[in-house]
C-alpha cells in the first residue's frame, strides 16, 4: 500500500514539473498589467469580458483588459488549476476585485517553451 501511494505521489509531482510555467500571466492578473501580458499573447486573441465578446488584435485586447483592470481594480489572483498537453494548455484562476470574484480563464500554445495566449475569458 505505501508503494502504490508513493508511486501516486511522485506521478502526480512528474506531472507538474512538465506544466508551462504561467507564474507571469498570474502576476499580472494579480497586479492588473495588462500590458506586460501582451509579449506573451499570439497576434490575435480571443477575448471575453463582462462588457465585451471578440478576437481582436494583441494590442487591442490589451487594450480591452486595460479598461477592464481599471473599472475592477484587482485586489488578488490564485490559480485554481492548470493543465498542458503537448502543445496547448490551459488555466483557470479567481481573480479578486473589492467585493467581487471573478473566474478567468486563459488558453495558449507553446513553442520552444514559450507561452502564447490564445484566449482570455473572465467571467
Amino acid at each position: 500500500m505505501k508503494r502504490i501511494l508513493l508511486t501516486l505521489i511522485l506521478l502526480v509531482a512528474c506531472i507538474g514539473l512538465f506544466a508551462a510555467d504561467i507564474t507571469h500571466i498570474a502576476t499580472a492578473f494579480k497586479k492588473g498589467d495588462a500590458a506586460s501580458l501582451k509579449s506573451s499573447m499570439d497576434n490575435e486573441i480571443e477575448i471575453a469580458l463582462p462588457s465585451v465578446n471578440k478576437k481582436c488584435s494583441n494590442t487591442e485586447a490589451v487594450r480591452l483588459l486595460d479598461i477592464f483592470f481599471q473599472e475592477n481594480n484587482p485586489t488578488g489572483f490564485s490559480i485554481l488549476h492548470q493543465a498542458d498537453k503537448k502543445e496547448t494548455g490551459f488555466c483557470v484562476g479567481k481573480l479578486t476585485s473589492g467585493g467581487k470574484d471573478f473566474r478567468v480563464n486563459v488558453t495558449y500554445r507553446t513553442q520552444n517553451d514559450v507561452i502564447f495566449i490564445q484566449s482570455i475569458r473572465i467571467e
